[in-house]
This record gives structure tokens, C-alpha cells and sequence, in this order.
């Protein structure tokens, strides 16, 4: 199981995919309410007064606990939903276990 490392310079279309290699479940990234540029870097995503750095994630990290982090560190709306993109993963499992749903 991959660890994931969210910094600035990443693009959302690159990110997306890296999480769905490594845990097999579909990251949706927020722009305000709408889904994200997939070519805008997580930097131009940031919201004001947030200095954003890196965060490393793992499978084991709870699904709510990851979003959380994400909204924390960047100011950016991120859900972890299921392998086939039909609805959002409960966010009391692992982000591993999400990608089995």
C-alpha cells in the first residue's frame, strides 16, 4: 500500500489518478462547489490564508480524518467516493477499504 504525498505543485488529474492506482477508490477535487480544473495545481486551488506544504497520506487513515486534513492544510473540499464513482465513501473506513466498496 502507497503512501500519497499532496503538495502545491500537483495537479488535480494527476493526484486523482495516483489515488486511484494506490487505493482503487475516486478522489473528487472541489473548486469552491464545482469538481476542479483537472490541469489546475492544488496551489491555485488553495484558499486564501492557507500555506498549503505537504501532506502524506496512507490507506489506513480514516476516509474523514483524510478529508479533513486536506480542508486543514490547503482550504480545498476533497471526497473520497467509491471505485465506480456512484456516491461518497463513508468517511468512518479506511481510505484502503474504500477503494473495496
Amino acid at each position: 500500500m502507497a503512501d500519497i504525498t499532496f503538495s502545491g505543485n500537483k495537479k488535480v488529474k494527476s493526484l486523482c489518478k495516483e489515488f486511484k492506482e494506490a487505493y482503487g477508490a475516486t478522489l473528487r477535487v472541489y473548486n469552491g462547489k464545482r469538481f476542479a480544473d483537472p490541469d489546475a495545481t492544488l496551489a491555485s486551488l488553495r484558499a486564501e490564508g492557507k500555506k498549503g506544504g505537504e501532506v502524506k497520506i496512507n490507506g489506513k487513515m480514516l476516509v474523514g480524518n483524510f478529508e479533513k486534513k486536506i480542508m486543514e492544510e490547503f482550504g480545498i473540499t476533497i471526497q473520497v467516493a467509491k471505485p465506480d464513482d456512484s456516491g461518497l465513501s463513508d468517511n468512518s473506513i479506511t481510505i484502503s477499504a474504500a477503494g473495496k466498496e
